[in-house]
């Protein structure tokens, strides 16, 4: 499975941005998604998941009521609406999916697949 990550950017605060995530590899195969990510010398940080369908989300509390996961199954790919951006969100944000990991997990290690990253930056 690959997982290609894009929309990160340079931005102001109080600005938005949308990242996405496309995954390839497993024709016919619907994995829960994810979003982490990682600032300099922090440790990783969960972001978002969501399930296979989208009927299901989790948030980490950090993003709560600015961030929001979506998916397009017909098109492969995973969204992370950003909101209302502020500079502690900068960080490379890393896109995730979870085949064979428990349900609902939030951890990086529940998940199984991984992007190479996409850098965001938020300026004061």
């Amino acid at each position: 499975v690959q997982l290609v990550e894009s929309g990160g950017g340079l931005v102001q605060a109080g600005a938005s941005l949308r990242l996405s995530c496309v995954a390839s590899g497993r024709a016919g195969v619907t994995f829960a998604m994810g979003w982490f990510r990682q600032a300099p010398a922090e440790d990783r940080e969960f972001v978002a998941r969501i399930s296979w369908n989208g009927e299901k989300t989790w948030y980490g509390d950090s993003v709560k009521g600015r961030f929001t996961i979506s998916r397009d199954n017909n098109k492969n790919t995973v969204y992370l609406q950003m909101n209302n951006l502020k500079p502690d969100d900068t960080a490379v944000y890393f896109c995730a999916a979870a085949e064979f990991g428990p349900p609902g997990s939030i951890t990086w290690t529940g998940f199984d697949y991984y992007g190479q990253g996409t850098q965001v930056t938020v300026s004061s």
